[in-house]
């Protein structure tokens, strides 16, 4: 991280996203905390997720206010309280209110890059269903058949 100088002696933060560490996780994905650290310094949380093709993350909510805004690649998502999927594409932002539940998967041949937003100290992932490596990949929602 970089600092410089501003207005009244103030210092203003630089994050250099290409030096920020990739965390994995599960099933191929990876996640940079742009903003925040383990010890809740900041009233923000900000992450960039690459996911690889295929990647979908398990159904899950928040406790708080999430938006993520796609950067690239191509995906769909599943939000509760619709019957629709959502497609995903850059130049879009999903805002998921607290406690709903909410996935998404990356479609087609190039990783899919998002930037979320969570409006916590902390990220906190409540995992609902953790459905990675089941062959139906498609995210979960109301009209996906019961399996048998």
């Amino acid at each position: 991280m970089f600092t410089l100088s501003i207005a009244k002696g103030q210092q203003m933060p630089i994050v250099y996203h290409d030096s920020v560490p990739r965390e994995p996780f599960q099933g191929g994905a990876t996640y940079q905390t742009v903003v925040g650290d383990e010890q809740g310094s900041t009233p923000v949380r900000l992450g960039i997720q690459t996911s690889p093709p295929g990647y979908r993350t398990p159904l899950h909510s928040h406790p708080y206010m999430e938006t993520l805004m796609v950067l690239e690649g191509s995906g769909e998502a599943w939000i509760e309280g619709s019957d629709e999927l959502v497609a995903l594409a850059p130049g879009m932002t999903l805002v998921f209110p607290p406690h709903v539940r909410h996935q998404f998967r990356a479609l087609g041949g190039k990783p899919l890059k998002t930037l979320g937003v969570h409006a916590s100290p902390r990220r906190v992932v409540i995992v609902h269903e953790d459905n990675l490596g089941i062959e139906d990949d498609r995210p979960v929602g109301p009209k996906r058949p019961p399996r048998e």
